[in-house]
């Protein structure tokens, strides 16, 4: 499989605060990688860093075979890569507009899109969160923590990105919420083709959906490989960085 993001050696931070340390990744076309890890471990850094959110000191990101270090956010996203971060109401950080409709918002992230190919964009999100669809014309202040995270999503699909990077996702979420939001993230790498890097402090869910994972503990890779043969023993054993 092509690779659509490669991290070498990457050492970043936040002005002088060192956060990660020699950081390889691999992202593969059609995978979802999981990245693990306790808090404060890095993991949000790391995906600051491939964003160009974060200080990056040596080492370097690849995306689709061209180096984008230290390039600005909006040059990131035009490239091809959708960044949901973790936010504890989404508005702002994920360019939601509350007094906007869902459909609004929708719209105003199709920004450069080809007019022709607004509507279908549109409908493929609502295939994915088909709870969109239903509240298409409900003001995105009104709507619910969840349902909040299904719009950011969905507006980062707007743009039909060749990475999505999520940032726990399902924190907060009931548990219902969860299973569905894990479903919608494998219907995003299946039915649209789309390589995601998630976040996530659900081990076992993400992992079970995931293709390969990386677990970080104090800004280093301490286990990279298949999903599958991570157990609770070894993540617990890793997160307490024996």
């Amino acid at each position: 499989m092509a690779e659509v993001l490669r991290v070498e050696k990457l050492e970043a931070g936040y002005g002088k605060f060192h956060v990660l340390f020699g950081i390889d990744l691999v992202v593969k076309s059609g995978e979802i990688v999981v990245l693990l890890g306790p808090n404060g471990a890095g993991k949000s850094t790391l995906l600051n860093s491939i964003a160009g959110m974060a200080d990056v000191y040596s080492g370097r990101v690849v995306l689709l075979g061209r180096d984008i270090t230290g390039r600005p956010p909006h040059e990131v996203m035009k490239m091809g890569v959708a960044y949901v971060m973790q936010s504890p109401n989404n508005f702002g950080t994920a360019n939601i507009f509350g007094e906007l409709t869902v459909y609004e918002n929708l719209i105003a992230a199709s920004a450069g899109i080809p007019g022709k190919e607004v509507e279908g964009r549109i409908e493929e999100v609502f295939n994915i969160f088909p709870k969109l669809k239903e509240l298409r014309n409900r003001k995105a202040k009104f709507l619910s923590g969840g349902e909040r995270q299904m719009l950011a999503i969905g507006l980062g699909l707007m743009k039909k990105p060749k990475l999505l990077m999520l940032d726990e996702p399902t924190s907060g979420l009931a548990p219902k919420l969860v299973s569905d939001f894990f479903s919608a993230i494998r219907d995003i790498r299946d039915k649209l083709g789309i390589s995601i890097l998630l976040v996530e402090q659900n081990a076992r869910k993400a992992l079970e959906i995931g293709d390969r994972a990386y677990v970080l503990v104090t800004g280093r890779v301490k286990f990279s490989g298949n999903a599958k043969l991570l157990d609770e023993g070894k993540l617990a054993e890793l997160f307490l960085g024996r």
